[in-house]
């Protein structure tokens, strides 16, 4: 069966090195040791080739749709941001070139600079081929809510194409009070993977939703990964508290999230999240990821073929409704 795959990573190593290293440092990127049983994820990404492609194969995956986390252009102020992310997109675009029927793209913003984030995504959609863009948390402490990012937000909805809200490190504020002084290694996994960024994507979107940025822009199509980053569980509390204390919304929390956002299954590989978020969310709004490579494609495939689905929900989650999301005309008809 066709399967598309699309938190699926890379990255530019010869352009983030242009990126003072104080302010990565600062941002809160630490040397990632590799897993002692496995390939360095580092390593695996940089390689939009072969090696990818083989594992692909392996893990019967059909398409990968690929974007950049970081060190990333949202680090960067002014023009420097705005030409890391034009020489991104190129370089990704340029190696999709190679394999069309294999890749595809969401577009890496300049965050720093808000009306060139317009400018790019529109670059990176109608010129490139891309199918959105990828934004990846806070960007010097601004969540997406902030009224410079509407451009954007109208620019997406004019494109017809999603925005991914991906996890980052939270800001240093946030670190030391709440996951700083524990024994060595576990600040940092709590901070980021173990906990800390798929709480704060959560955030994120609640804000957005609480902010009116959703009633602003109803047709703005907002993709999360991760089972939904915590919200399958706590959305529907969410939505009984809150329904109290706001009067300043066209829609109820919940019925703004079901209304405009999708969700990916990348990097959590068990039923238990995933039936919370189908019995949330519902299947036509679930696609398959894998978080590759932070995640190895063989156990995406495994937790596929795990789950108990009818044919046509499986193919609603493996590839039907990115299809039809993205737009996606790459690897053929579905089987």
């Amino acid at each position: 069966m066709r399967t598309v795959a699309l938190e699926e990573h890379f990255s530019v190593p010869h352009l983030a090195r242009r990126i003072d290293p104080s302010i990565v440092s600062r941002r809160g990127y630490r040397p990632r040791s590799a897993p002692p049983d496995g390939p360095n994820p580092l390593e695996l990404m940089t390689e939009i080739g072969e090696r990818r492609l083989k594992s692909m194969d392996e893990a019967g995956i059909t398409v990968q749709v690929l974007s950049i986390t970081g060190p990333g252009p949202d680090l960067l102020p002014g023009a420097d941001g705005v030409a890391m992310a034009r020489e991104i997109n190129d370089y990704l675009a340029t190696s999709i070139a190679r394999h069309p029927d294999r890749f595809a793209g969401f577009a890496a913003l300049p965050m720093q600079s808000p009306d060139a984030c317009v400018e790019e995504l529109r670059r990176s959609v109608r010129d490139l081929g891309f199918h959105g863009a990828m934004v990846n948390g806070t960007t010097e402490g601004r969540f997406l809510d902030h009224p410079s990012y509407d451009g954007l937000f109208a620019a997406a909805v004019e494109l017809d194409v999603p925005i991914y809200v991906h996890p980052h490190i939270p800001p240093e504020p946030v670190r030391q009070a709440y996951f700083s002084d524990l024994p060595a290694g576990a600040s940092r996994v709590l901070e980021t993977a173990g906990w800390g960024w798929h709480s704060e994507t959560a955030v994120h979107l609640l804000r957005m939703v609480l902010a009116g940025t959703l009633d602003r822009h109803p047709g703005l199509k907002l993709i999360i990964g991760h089972m939904g980053e915590m919200l399958p569980m706590m959305l529907d509390r969410a939505d009984n508290v809150f329904c109290n204390d706001i009067g300043h919304l066209k829609r109820s929390v919940m019925r703004a999230i079901l209304d405009q956002v999708w969700i990916t299954t990348s990097g959590i590989f068990t039923e238990p999240p995933f039936l919370a978020t189908l019995l949330t969310f519902g299947i036509d709004r679930i696609m398959f990821s894998v978080d590759y490579p932070y995640a190895p494609n063989a156990a995406g495939r495994k937790f596929l073929d795990r789950l108990s689905l009818s044919p046509a929900d499986m193919a609603k989650l493996t590839h039907g409704t990115a299809d039809a999301l993205l737009k996606l005309n790459v690897g053929g008809k579905a089987k």
